[in-house]
């Protein structure tokens, strides 16, 4: 049985976490963390992860990024691998993943979907054949209370293609004015919010004469959750180092 802490374990993805951990004959939830206390769960819920006594075999952090330094130093100094779902983390979060990746398991991605991994593998092996006539634009479409833009799964997408191009591109954020002519070299991603829109992405290629498209849509929070308790169960017993969903892909 693998024990995990739900970090932001009172939320909309901690909700459907807990549901899809414990439908796992496998995991179990010992514990959460969340910035206000929660007694109505079957498990201690932490704000003050000093005094999490459980023993923890992987945490699964779906918080907000402005909790991330809390969750990551408590993982670093306990060396327990941790699985890393939170968005919008700052340059020096992402340089802390990197050095902490070099003493304990760091799984780090933009995206748990089976399928957003299988296309960002596939765009990167099928865009040099795109790279001469064909234009690259990226849509993604997210509910309204998504803070941060573009999505971490729209930069993915983005750099699966710059790295399977001979020229790389420069990615330009949207447009607005009257001087935004679209420049040869440019690669645009562009960013939706609305509703309760789980997640949608889409990769345009707009040649002459015709337009090559590849979208993924996400129906639920359910399939993010599933992916993040792949990763956990793929993060335990890991030697010290940084993973991504890829590696969970093609295990």
């Amino acid at each position: 049985m693998i024990n995990i802490l739900l970090s932001g374990v009172s939320g909309a993805m901690g909700t459907t976490l807990q549901q899809i951990i414990t439908a796992n004959p496998n995991t179990q939830v010992v514990a959460g963390f969340d910035q206000q206390a929660n007694t109505s769960l079957p498990f201690p819920v932490y704000t003050n992860l000093e005094t999490c006594a459980e023993a923890v075999d992987v945490i699964i952090d779906f918080s907000h990024f402005a909790a991330f330094p809390k969750i990551f130093g408590f993982a670093k100094s306990k060396k327990i691998p941790i699985v890393i779902a939170t968005t919008g983390l700052s340059e020096t979060d992402l340089t802390a993943i990197k050095e902490g990746s070099l003493e304990f398991p760091v799984f780090k991605t933009a995206n748990l979907s089976l399928g957003i991994n299988l296309i960002a593998k596939m765009l990167n092996e099928m865009v040099a054949k795109l790279e001469s006539g064909f234009d690259i634009e990226i849509i993604e479409k997210h509910h309204n209370k998504k803070q941060d833009a573009p999505s971490g799964t729209a930069l993915l997408l983005a750099d699966a293609i710059n790295e399977g191009l001979e020229t790389k591109k420069d990615y330009s954020f949207g447009r607005h004015g009257r001087d935004t002519k679209r420049t040869e070299n440019e690669l645009g991603i562009h960013a939706i919010r609305g509703g309760t829109i789980p997640g949608e992405h889409s990769v345009i290629f707009a040649g002459n004469d015709e337009i090559i498209e590849v979208s993924h849509m996400a129906l639920s929070k359910k399939v993010f959750a599933e992916g993040a308790v792949k990763a956990a169960q793929y993060l335990v017993g890991k030697a010290p180092g940084l993973y991504d969903m890829s590696m969970v892909v093609n295990d």
